[in-house]
């Protein structure tokens, strides 16, 4: 599958944006790939701890999730999120904006198969990669100098809770300066974070 061993220069989300601007997209983009040994350990802990604490163990879906979601969801499709790191890493690499019943089962064809061919470590290293943190601004190395002015390799603990805080909205939510939501967020994040521990990510 394209994206095992080669870092994509384009993928779906980012290419519906540029062709379908949303307000507030800005007319360039920012993006620099990194691999997951020029990413802080404390931004791929956080992201963990925010979006998918079960990551190491599953194999890409969360049943539980997906039948709340479900049971929750109206005729024109699912009305929330609740993906995994793995299905939100194919809907970014291979599919576009939507909440129908179709997207779903086709972002959850291609994660499957993401589960069966890459190890956990390259899909966390995708998804760090091709996430957006804010309009036109995709990966974690983009963020952090946008927001932090520094390499994503020295994000703090409380930087990467802040930048993972966003993830939900990134068009309404900034990581710095600080509003009092993601002031709460974060600390809720860094709290996640040390119950999960470092460890977390030995098990990769």
């Amino acid at each position: 599958m394209a994206g095992k061993y080669i870092d994509p220069p384009v993928w779906g989300w980012q290419l519906h944006r540029s062709l379908f601007p949303p307000a507030g997209y800005p007319s360039r983009s920012a993006h620099d790939w990194k691999p997951l040994s020029a990413i802080s350990p404390y931004s791929q802990l956080a992201v963990i701890a925010s979006e998918d604490q079960r990551f190491p163990n599953h194999s890409g879906i969360d049943v539980n999730a997906v039948l709340t979601i479900l049971k929750q969801s109206g005729s024109d499709g699912p009305s929330r999120g609740g993906s995994t790191i793995t299905q939100q890493t194919a809907k970014n690499l291979f599919l576009f904006p939507s909440r129908t019943f179709i997207r779903k089962g086709v972002e959850l064809y291609f994660t499957l198969w993401m589960e069966w061919l890459w190890d956990k470590t390259r899909i966390l290293e995708m998804y760090l990669n091709i996430v957006e943190f804010g309009p036109g601004v995709y990966g974690i190395e983009a963020a952090s100098q946008t927001y932090f002015g520094i390499p994503a390799a020295r994000l703090s603990a409380q930087q990467s809770a802040q930048l993972a805080a966003v993830l939900p909205n990134p068009y309404r939510i900034h990581p710095a300066p600080m509003t009092d939501y993601v002031a709460k967020r974060s600390r809720w994040i860094r709290q996640q974070m040390r119950q999960l521990g470092m460890q977390t990510l030995e098990k990769l």
